[in-house]
Parts: structure tokens; sequence; C-alpha cells
């Protein structure tokens, strides 16, 4: 069936990499380059299926955990964060290790720490079973409490509730986790804020843009993996804030051309582990059907950078030197 829409392309800017997964990339790109192949990975370095095959390509070996790594050997810890369990696990291994973990991740981390060391109950916000939560819950296990569902927040116990903090994994919806909250703070009014916001600025960045261009779109295709936590809440998002139908493909093959009848308006964005390349992909196609009227729809720019893990960035200068 053919459309008598006008066809264009809404194409959300922000998109696609965030300076954290830019840094933890580059961190495996630059460790081969460096050490040579083999590079131990420790879980993917970033959710996504196009960079971790990429890098696999060119010698990295992912890993589930450290003691599938021979003793001695260089591991990459991923973007999303370990508990300090993992650092002694590498430890004991004898393991050369180039922590990669995004900034802002080793922020809440920080967090989790300094409220455990003044006795807070801790009200973690994110997905069971996310290795950024794993992470961060690793750091006071004994305060930490996750709070995934609305159930979780209805049952949830506190020691004290004059000393409650949540806080939250990076990569959650914005709505979603103040819902979480709001819910909370019912049960716990004296319940504090984290010192800074959690979700990641590139997080609300890209779902502050699809929310804006969601209302004029037909069908919204995100760009990113299925276990990438924010490119699934893009989706989740786009539908929320009214676009008709919207998807998540890993590559422009996996568009289903039924998709696009009688469509106009698509919006297209990434996620925040995707390489704009991906998305070039998509428009392409999408300009063979017949979309080639792209516009552009800014809600941000971004100028955020990370510097490379010290323990690289150390001997990159001892290379440079020699």
């Amino acid at each position: 069936m053919t459309t008598s829409k006008p066809k264009r392309v809404l194409l959300a800017n922000p998109r696609g990499y965030c300076a954290g997964v830019d840094r933890a990339v580059i961190t495996v790109e630059k460790a081969l380059e460096t050490y040579g192949a083999p590079v131990y990975v420790r879980k993917e370095i970033v959710h996504n299926k196009y960079v971790v095959e990429t890098l696999r390509d060119r010698g990295a070996i992912f890993v589930d955990e450290t003691d599938e790594v021979p003793e001695g050997a260089l591991v990459v810890f991923s973007a999303h964060g370990v508990s300090p369990a993992v650092h002694d696990q590498a430890a004991e291994r004898n393991l050369r290790t180039i922590d990669a973990t995004c900034p802002l991740v080793t922020k809440v981390h920080n967090e989790a720490r300094r409220f455990a060391r003044d006795d807070y109950d801790i009200l973690l916000i994110g997905h069971e079973g996310h290795e950024e939560v794993e992470g961060t819950a690793g750091e006071a296990p004994d305060h930490v409490q996750l709070v995934d569902t609305a159930e979780d927040a209805d049952k949830v116990e506190v020691r004290d509730p004059s000393k409650v903090v949540w806080l939250s994994q990076t990569t959650l919806s914005v709505d979603e986790t103040m819902v979480r909250v709001k819910q909370l703070r019912e049960r716990f009014p004296e319940m504090q804020d984290p010192p800074s916001d959690d979700i990641c600025y590139a997080t609300s960045n890209r779902q502050v843009a699809v929310k804006t261009m969601a209302p004029d779109c037909d069908l919204v295709l995100v760009v990113g993996s299925k276990n990438s936590s924010n490119s699934v809440r893009l989706v989740e998002v786009a539908l929320q804030y009214g676009a008709k139908a919207a998807y998540l493909v890993d590559y422009a093959k996996e568009v289903d051309e039924s998709w696009l009848d009688g469509v106009g308006t698509i919006g297209v964005t990434s996620g925040a582990s995707v390489p704009d390349i991906l998305v070039m992909d998509l428009l392409a196609m999408l300009e063979k059907r017949g979309w080639e009227d792209v516009e552009l729809v800014t809600t941000a720019n971004e100028r955020i950078t990370f510097q490379l893990p010290r323990e690289l960035k150390r001997d990159l200068k001892q290379v440079a030197n020699s």
C-alpha cells in the first residue's frame, strides 16, 4: 500500500555515542594497539552488538568473569563498572587491569560508599541483573536494596526512615525513575535525593530529543541492541510521547518493510552505545524507499569528553617517549 503522506525523517540530535562509551571503546582500541592482541574484556565493553563484534575481530576476547582470563594477562573492565569483589578477584589472579568504567557510574559508586559509611539505607532504583546495578550494589552490599518494580517500592523496608537515600542506575527513563521516587517518598518522606542527578546527561538528552519529535512521528526507529537499557528506554519514551509505532533495531536490514506501510514521518535516533555509521546506514536505506527529506531535531549540544583511564594514559605516554 502506498501513502499520500509526505515522506520525511526527523533525525534526533543528540543521539549515539556518549562520552563514557566513546572513552570505553577507545580504551579497548588503544589497548589492542599498545599491548597487542589478545586483550581480555570482562562483559561487553558497551551494550552494542556491532561494537563488540568489531572489537572481537580486532583481537578482543570478551569473558563473563575474571576467572576466565589467564593469570597475569590484561583485562579491561567495561563502561558499566564492577564491584570491589571483581577488583579483588583480578588481583588474586595477578591480572593487569584497565578500568573503563564510565566516570558518571563511578560517581554513583562513590555516593553508595559515602552513604554506607554514614550508615544510610540506600534504595537503588534500577533493573535487576544489569551489570551497572551489580557493580553499584557491590560497593555497599549491606546497605543497598534494589528497587526495580512498583511492587519492590511497596515492599522495601528500612531501618530508620530518617536515614534513607535513593540512587539510580544511570541509563533509566527519567520519567519512570521519578515515578518510583515519588512512590518511595510517600512511604519515606524524609528520603534524601542523590547529591547530584544520577541519570546520565546523555540518557536524559536522548530521551528529551525523542519526546520532542515523537508526537509528529508515525514511526520511530531506534538503533540499538536489546541488552542496551538506554536504547530500550528510547522506544518506550517514543510510544509514551505520541509516536504511533516504535521499534528497536541493531541494523537497517532488520527494519520490516510492513512497518513502513502508510507512514509519512519517521523519527530516527540511537542509543548512547551506538556508532553513527549504523544510523547513516539506516538513513541510506530509508532514502532508497523515498524518505529523502531529513530534518535535524536538536534539543541539546553535548561537549562533554572524558580522559582515558589513567593506567592506559601512563602506558601510552611511555610508548610515546620510548
